[in-house]
């Protein structure tokens, strides 16, 4: 049977060939785990549902996965369906260190995905925070506790660069930017790109780029595949094969508080996120 040449491999969305990237041996063994914090401080990009379903997706790969839900939103915890009311939040970690994070951890119905839980009160959490002594280090002390027990840790953070998202990049290996496929998605990026550079400068100087996501994808519009371009002149080899495209199996995945890759498994936006994770265990990003 004749190699295929590259010629062969067909284009995909971001003008580069469209590779399937092999599916991950399994691990022998778990730990420490690679923490990866999704960043953009623009609401609705896709940072929760990016959250949610590639840590099933590498869950289901095999891979020990802990998503870490640090918005006040608590929507990734929604999204898992965990309820986060009357129950102990990353919140309680942050503001007692003498509490164990094993008990604050919680299964989710998806095997190898543990979550730990937020609810409204993390957002009280910038306030406490602000006259502690290295502040920017506590979500870094907390996560120290378990790393040595997942193979990836994923921070879904808030829309915003304040205290909390300076904790998560500096408690990470690596950052990945969903970015939605839209105009305004892309002004703040370089605020973002400079605020990833102070924490590698100052705080954690072993951080790096996993990646941008392109999200909310919809090949039919000419915007959509303007903002594409865009983004892969912008970021080159950093901007991901995989692209997420835009549909309501999201939020319907959502109400039913499991992964899309649970909720419709055959759909194209699953099998994207299951491209996704084994395109970054093919980049080095996650084991």
């Amino acid at each position: 049977m004749a190699k295929k040449t590259k010629d062969d491999i067909p284009m995909g969305p971001t003008g580069r060939p469209y590779h399937g990237f092999d599916i991950p041996a399994p691990l022998s063994s778990h730990g420490p785990a690679r923490i990866i914090a999704l960043c953009n401080q623009k609401g609705g990009v896709g940072k929760t549902t990016t959250s949610i379903n590639l840590a099933a997706a590498l869950a289901e790969y095999g891979r020990r996965v802990l998503a870490v839900d640090f918005d006040p939103q608590g929507a990734l915890s929604a999204g898992l369906g965990i309820p986060t009311h009357d129950i102990p939040t990353i919140y309680d970690l942050l503001l007692d260190p003498k509490r164990d994070a094993h008990d604050v951890i919680v299964q989710s119905a998806t095997s190898n995905l543990d979550v730990l839980p937020a609810n409204i009160d993390l957002s009280a959490a910038e306030v406490h925070l602000v006259n502690e002594v290295a502040r920017e280090t506590i979500l870094s002390r907390v996560l120290r506790q378990v790393a040595g027990e997942y193979d990836v840790i994923l921070i879904d953070c808030q829309p915003s660069l304040g205290l909390l998202t300076v904790n998560a990049l500096t408690a990470a290996h690596g950052v990945l930017i969903p970015l939605e496929c839209e105009f305004f998605a892309l002004r703040g990026v370089a605020l973002l790109i400079e605020t990833i550079d102070k924490v590698r400068d100052r705080l954690n100087p072993a951080i790096k780029l996993d990646g941008v996501l392109a999200t909310m994808y919809d090949p039919r519009t000419l915007h959509s595949r303007e903002v594409l371009e865009r983004v892969v002149e912008a970021f080159g080899d950093d901007v991901l094969e995989t692209v997420i495209g835009r549909t309501v199996k999201f939020p319907d995945a959502s109400v039913s508080g499991v992964p899309i890759t649970e909720f419709a498994p055959e759909h194209p936006a699953a099998q994207a996120y299951l491209r996704l994770a084994r395109e970054l265990v093919s980049r080095g990003a996650v084991a």
